[in-house]
């Protein structure tokens, strides 16, 4: 579905690492911007499915690989909504067969935010991005975070979460995701807290809501 009253969204995307805080940190802009005003687009919803991805040495499945991402999908449904087009996927659950996956519809509004830590490593979702945010934090913090969130949300024992960390999360951070920094135009610390950062970044985005067509 097309909406012509939006012409050419401006498109934010915050990356960072595993267990840094982006999705505490976009939570609290839909807060208090207005989950109306803003359309949130995440790379968790684009994974392949299970039988589609890389295992390791030990027959894990790996989905710290940029190749676990259908990222040509995400960069087609970005597309979509730059152009004023609504998008549509089925929600990625993390084979938690305690949820039944949604399909998601992306419509397209003044801001769109696009989050996933390998928006930076894609070429086709990078060059579409207008502003790039780099969320960070301390390894320790990282890995509490993770275990926290993967044992309520994934249903991971605390043995798993430890072994994908080392095996997976880590070096796929060092591999694919720290170098972007360089190119983020605000790095924003979550080792304590992101209180300025968020000030700034909501009077940013209402700005733009505001003097958009």
């Amino acid at each position: 579905m097309e909406n012509p009253s939006v012409e050419s969204p401006y498109l934010i995307g915050v990356t960072g690492g595993s267990g840094s805080g982006k999705t505490y940190f976009l939570d609290r802009i839909l807060e208090k911007v207005g989950q109306e005003k803003v359309t949130l687009i995440s790379q968790d919803n684009y994974y392949r499915k299970i039988e589609d991805q890389p295992v390791d040495e030990n027959g894990v499945e790996n989905f710290d690989l940029p190749e676990s991402i259908d990222h040509e999908l995400f960069a087609q449904d970005i597309a979509r909504l730059k152009s004023g087009k609504e998008a549509r996927v089925k929600e990625y659950t993390f084979n938690n067969p305690n949820i039944i996956p949604k399909t998601l519809i992306f419509r397209p509004s003044p801001i769109v935010i696009v989050e996933g830590i390998f928006v930076l490593h894609y070429p086709e979702v990078a060059q579409q991005i207008d502003l790039k945010l780099f969320v960070d934090a301390k390894d320790h913090i990282k890995i509490k975070r993770r275990i926290l969130r993967d044992k309520v949300e994934r249903g991971y024992d605390l043995e798993d979460v430890l072994y994908r960390y080392e095996k997976h999360v880590m070096p796929a951070y060092e591999q694919f995701i720290a170098s972007h920094k360089r190119e983020a135009d605000l790095i924003i610390c979550n080792d304590h807290s992101m209180d300025r950062a968020l000030e700034v970044m909501t009077t940013f985005i209402k700005c733009k809501i505001k003097h958009a067509r």
